[in-house]
């Protein structure tokens, strides 16, 4: 039989895992008996974990919700999990932060130290919050393998997935070489996760998804870190995914290259929670000025569209016209006429 703390770190694993346990399979699993099942189960109580008993025809126990926060139990990977959370929470923006950094802090001290320092050396950068959709998500190995690349300075090989796999059979092309870069930081952007790097291969900077690598080890030597375009890894991330080059400011209009002004006649506060990447400037109790990019022209015209609110074109004359060909569009559409007769 195992030890009394033993026992009661692995009857309380068991009491997380689902909502009831009847009494009987609680001693089963641990091998003890019904009487040794009620005794540990008061122990847990005396140490401030609110376990109810339940009546029935079996009879048993539930980890209930109680009036303080008793001690955690976690097995490896909800403990890095959580911690990587935790560092996501820190910039998340909603005056959660300085609680987060507690929270982490705390969270670190009682980890084994063969935890402590993965999730040490995983240095996250949140460049935009999630999306909320479904997307491929990045294999915590793969995670840690690349954060402690970042934390170590040491060159990086992998293999990168395209982003099509190609077909197979004999005519199919060989997989391409290894990418080796020189890992600088890792982020998440709308739900993913990313690796900025050096190419050493292009010689030049890379974002790369960290669902679709696989790391190689070992890794290489280590370097010295280059200076990121622009100093600031959000802008530049947020630059390269609009089409620019780095020097794009993040939460404004400046890296797209596409960039509008219009006048909204919806107040700012019904504007401002759904355009997490313009600037909107209060006009009146209805009407706001908002400032936006996109990649195209059309794309920022459907764009300011979603609104469903009037609009004045401020400028540029780019996006007025892009305004008039969407409304053709739209004509025909609404007449029902066939695409051979726009």
């Amino acid at each position: 039989m195992q030890k009394t703390s033993a026992r009661l770190l692995s009857l309380l694993s068991l009491l997380q895992a689902r909502r009831d346990w009847p009494g009987a399979l609680l001693a089963e699993r641990l091998d003890i008996s019904a009487r040794t099942v009620r005794r540990d189960i008061d122990r847990l109580r005396e140490l401030g974990y609110p376990v109810v008993a339940f009546k029935g025809p079996d009879g048993g126990y539930r980890l209930d919700a109680g009036t303080e926060l008793p001690p955690l139990l976690f097995d490896d990977e909800q403990a890095v999990a959580l911690a990587v959370a935790l560092q996501i929470a820190t910039t998340a923006g909603a005056g959660i932060g300085e609680a987060a950094v507690r929270a982490l802090t705390t969270v670190r001290q009682v980890m084994p130290a063969r935890l402590r320092h993965r999730t040490e050396a995983l240095e996250v950068t949140v460049v935009e919050r999630p999306a909320p959709r479904s997307k491929p998500q990045a294999d915590s190995g793969v995670l840690m393998a690349l954060g402690a690349a970042v934390h170590a300075r040491e060159v990086l090989r992998f293999d990168y997935a395209p982003a099509f796999p190609p077909g197979t059979g004999d005519d199919a092309p060989a997989p391409p070489p290894p990418r080796r870069v020189q890992p600088h930081h890792l982020v998440t952007w709308g739900g993913r996760w990313y690796l900025v790097a050096w190419d050493l291969d292009r010689e030049d900077w890379r974002t790369f998804r960290a669902d679709r690598m696989t790391p190689r080890v070992p890794t290489g030597p280590r370097f010295a870190p280059r200076e990121l375009p622009g100093g600031d890894v959000a802008a530049f991330v947020a630059a390269r995914f609009r089409g620019a080059d780095g020097s794009g400011a993040l939460g404004s209009a400046a890296g797209w290259p596409c960039r509008g002004e219009v006048v909204l006649g919806l107040p700012a506060s019904a504007v401002a929670p759904h355009t997490p990447d313009g600037v909107v400037e209060e006009l009146g109790p209805d009407r706001c000025r908002l400032t936006m990019g996109s990649w195209s022209w059309a794309g920022l015209a459907a764009a300011v569209g979603r609104y469903d609110a009037d609009i004045e074109v401020v400028g540029p004359g780019e996006l007025r016209d892009a305004f008039a060909t969407l409304a053709r569009r739209y004509a025909h559409a609404a007449a029902g006429a066939p695409l051979t007769d726009r």
